[in-house]
């Protein structure tokens, strides 16, 4: 019934926000009805008071830290994530453009404060904010309005709300849920690349079975193994202009990490190549300890075939990030583009 209502109401009139509507005519509907359905104050009473200030009684030692830390990152991590992706929803329902860094400092403050009056820490929440959206909340006045009318309902209201029916607020938060799924999903998902389409479901699946924070780092990983899968892949290399009997250039396209370590070293064959070699770097990047260390493997196998190798046009913070690990020397000319001679030292000694 909850739902129909929330449903039908919009069709007829947004004055008032439908959720109110449907619950308190499902809550009407069993306290007159008589109707013997469990209610709010069948799980708990919602009354109290005003909090007072206080300071947790722990000891203030090394060791109480250490057992409190741990579970402080977890409950940041998880209200950071949380309260991110519930800004990124409601960005793109409102179509506006938060600021993250605000918000996030401010509900970290607001949580420090809270820990002295006894209070639990809380972030943003996806379903709340999707039922004050839907009923058509836009500014920060609503954020407000909805913590003052909870303190009133605490105070003064605790035995009228303690008479709300749970099946109304199960069918307010069902509606909610079938608002925020992205439906379209499931239209595209044969459209969509298949690593795209499995990280899709194993993120669906594990929100289901866990929660959203397990399952953005579950997603995050994946995602992050597919990327890596993607870019061993994508790095091949052609020859470049220059090339002669004693002198070879070849371009290197793609990106040289831990990922596409292998499938770079294949891509050279120093047996056969000429006694001076030049890897051209100006369609390429290198990004790791496991990129450095496979240029200075492809330089020692160039070294024992009696080649030198040179590496041409590499970008700024590649060159810094070489030179400082001693994969790269001086360079050999001082024309534009002069290269750099590769060093055949092991990268155990470098700085």
């Amino acid at each position: 019934m909850t739902m129909t209502i929330i449903y039908l109401v919009p069709r007829l009139s947004k004055r008032i926000p439908a959720a109110l509507i449907g619950i308190v005519v499902v809550s009407a509907a069993v306290i007159l009805g008589g109707l013997d359905t469990p209610t709010v104050g069948d799980l708990a009473s919602i009354s109290g008071g005003l909090p007072e200030f206080s300071v947790p009684d722990v000891p203030w030692n090394l060791e109480t830290v250490k057992i409190v830390l741990p579970f402080a990152f977890i409950l940041a991590g998880i209200g950071l994530i949380e309260s991110l992706l519930t800004l990124s929803l409601i960005d793109g329902i409102t179509e506006t453009r938060g600021q993250k860094n605000r918000e996030c400092m401010s509900q970290g403050l607001a949580n420090v404060v809270t820990g002295f009056f006894g209070g639990m820490g809380g972030c943003a929440m996806i379903g709340q904010s999707m039922i004050n959206i839907k009923s058509g909340a836009r500014m920060r006045l609503s954020g407000i309005l909805a913590a003052l009318f909870l303190l009133l309902f605490i105070l003064f209201a605790s035995s009228l709300i303690e008479q709300i029916p749970i099946a109304a607020l199960v069918g307010v938060m069902f509606v909610v849920v079938v608002g925020t799924f992205s439906w379209s999903s499931l239209r595209i998902i044969r459209k969509v690349p298949l690593s795209d389409a499995v990280v899709m479901v194993i993120v669906s699946a594990v929100t289901v079975a866990t929660d959203l924070a397990i399952a953005v780092v579950v997603g995050v990983i994946v995602s992050a193994l597919v990327f890596a899968w993607k870019t061993a892949r994508h790095i091949y290399v052609d020859a470049g202009v220059g090339s002669t009997l004693h002198h070879k250039v070849y371009n290197l396209h793609g990106q040289l990490c831990f990922a596409s370590v292998s499938t770079f070293q294949d891509l050279f064959d120093p047996a056969d190549d000429p006694a001076e070699v030049v890897i051209n770097f100006a369609n390429s990047r290198v990004w790791d300890h496991s990129g450095m260390e496979a240029i200075v493997d492809l330089a020692q196998r160039y070294d024992r075939a009696g080649t030198r190798l040179h590496l041409l046009k590499l970008s700024d913070s590649c060159e810094d990030m070489l030179y400082k690990a001693n994969v790269i020397a001086t360079r050999d000319d001082t024309s534009e583009d002069s290269s750099y001679r590769v060093t055949v030292s092991d990268l155990g000694d470098t700085d």
